[in-house]
């Protein structure tokens, strides 16, 4: 089932329910699945595309949230937590640590990169094979360990 039918699903449900919370966060899906359609680039849909949206909802969300925190405007701040929570159960399970290591350590062998001149094309692999399973920054990061 497409993301967007589930959606649709789950808004149905959180309205039967009455849960304003989730519903929140669903819509929040909703619109920015609509938006990307309605964009102009002509580009479909596809379960990449979904997880880039899903993860730039949750990324805008936790950037709004510590400002928040920063701010002691605790009231919004739980509200983003609430939107957060929502959204991460539609992405996929994120790796452990052991795991991420793991399939970078393959990534780097597979494709014989021994210095940091390989970066580019580990995160390359690295982003396509790992989308939507681990945060860029951390793999990132593994990537400058492995190859130092």
């Amino acid at each position: 089932m497409k993301l967007e039918e589930q959606i649709n699903q789950d808004i149905k449900a959180a309205m039967k329910a009455k849960d304003a919370t989730k519903l929140r966060g669903l819509r929040a899906i909703k619109n920015a699945i609509l938006m990307a359609k309605t964009d102009g680039s002509g580009d479909a849909i596809t379960e990449e595309r979904e997880i880039q949206i899903l993860q730039k909802l949750v990324k805008s969300r936790k950037e709004s949230l510590s400002i928040y925190e920063e701010q002691n405007r605790e009231d919004l701040a739980e509200k983003e937590r609430e939107e957060i929570e929502t959204i991460q159960n539609y992405l996929p399970k994120p790796l452990s640590d052991e795991e991420l290591k793991e399939k970078l350590s393959a990534i780097v062998e597979e494709l014989n990169a021994t210095s940091m001149k390989d970066m580019g094309k580990v995160m390359g692999r690295a982003q396509k094979e790992l989308a939507g399973k681990a945060d860029s920054a951390k793999v990132a990061q593994l990537v400058k360990a492995l190859l130092s």
